[in-house]
């Protein structure tokens, strides 16, 4: 299972506030759209640079988009 679950996971919600497309965020962030879509589905944890693209581009903190479940908090 991935650290991060569907419900934890607001990459969807924040994008949709911003008005953006999967593959816009996408291209923004340099990857692809397949991408986008399994980190909102959650099944697809982003290394840090990503996750920190991917909140500069939908003007969020890291924290805000990205949660750990309750067994990977130490």
């Amino acid at each position: 299972m991935p650290p991060y679950t569907e419900t934890d996971v607001s990459v969807r919600l924040y994008r949709k506030q911003r008005g953006l497309t999967q593959a816009e965020l996408a291209l923004e962030v340099g990857v692809s759209r397949q991408t986008i879509i399994s980190i909102e589905r959650g099944d697809y944890a982003p290394s840090v640079y990503l996750a920190l693209r991917i909140a500069r581009a939908l003007n969020a903190q890291v924290e805000q988009l990205f949660t750990l479940t309750d067994g990977q908090q130490q």
